[in-house]
């Protein structure tokens, strides 16, 4: 078990004063499967009232709006988070009973259906459809999917925006872990496993010592499902495990982006983002 403090600051400058702005956040994480919250708390300034809800996915949710006027807009979510070790995994469903799944549920459904941001190149598609046609159980052929998408990418920050889609990515070899995670919950959604994207943060270092901060990161994976839900980073290569903080779940990025909202002043704005993690145990 690993026990992570979290301090992420995000917010915008704006070029002459906003006269008010409102948002919603999806910063702080809450307890659930193998995670466990032990403080959970949202700064706002300028000074805000907030209200929280659970959406649709399950994610936290922190409305507010700022009707003073003001030049930036700073929002500082600190978590402290125990990760427990993923339990065994148990028994899995045969391709036949996961059709039958996929169609018992509308969340099974939307988790099979392509959205813009995931909708995988053809070439992708045929990947994925190789490895399915080498009849392996589901959940070996989710992870060989994964592990094979997010081979075939290079970490490269900066060729691609929150708005790019998987094809782009792929049409460049190149993106960050947003557009790996797309590329990797498209690619399974075609075979029909169902697929959803994760946000939240990693912790970078796994030998860090206690009490040391470090630089860290909001970070997005994917998870499928085979009889249980099991998480996976195709940008690492590797199982979602005790550094990893999940704060949201949904259909693509656009479910669980961080900040976001809407204001009435200056044209221009600049956006920040800072994550700080710690081990405390």
């Amino acid at each position: 078990m690993s026990r992570l403090r979290i301090v992420h600051r995000t917010g915008f400058a704006y070029a002459e004063e906003a006269t008010a702005s409102y948002n919603e956040a999806r910063m702080l994480p809450h307890s659930g499967g193998e995670q466990f919250v032990l403080h959970a708390s949202l700064d706002i300034r300028p000074g805000a009232t907030q209200h929280a809800y659970l959406d649709y996915w399950g994610t936290r949710v922190s409305t507010f709006e700022v009707l003073t006027p003001h030049r930036e807009l700073s929002v500082t979510a600190t978590s402290v988070v125990e990760v427990r070790p993923l339990p065994g995994r148990g028994p899995e469903p045969t391709w036949d009973e996961l059709a039958a799944i996929r169609a018992s549920s509308v969340p099974f459904t939307e988790y099979t259906t392509q959205t813009d941001a995931t909708e995988p190149p053809p070439e992708v598609a045929a990947l994925a459809a190789e490895i399915a046609a080498e009849g392996m159980p589901v959940g070996e052929t989710a992870l060989e999917i994964s592990r094979a998408v997010g081979d075939a990418v290079e970490y490269v920050t900066g060729v691609t925006g929150v708005n790019s889609t998987a094809r782009e990515a792929w049409a460049e070899r190149k993106g960050v872990c947003q557009d790996i995670a797309h590329l990797a919950v498209g690619a399974l959604r075609s075979v029909g496993i169902p697929a959803r994207y994760a946000s939240g943060y990693l912790h970078p270092d796994g030998d860090a010592p206690v009490g040391v901060t470090v630089t860290g990161e909001s970070h997005a994976w994917m998870e499928w499902f085979a009889g249980t839900w099991r998480g996976y980073d195709p940008t690492n290569l590797a199982e979602v495990g005790e550094l990893h903080v999940l704060v949201g779940r949904g259909r693509d990025y656009a479910d669980v982006a961080p900040l976001r909202g809407v204001y009435a002043g200056p044209s221009s704005s600049e956006l920040f983002v800072s994550v700080e993690v710690t081990r405390e145990s």
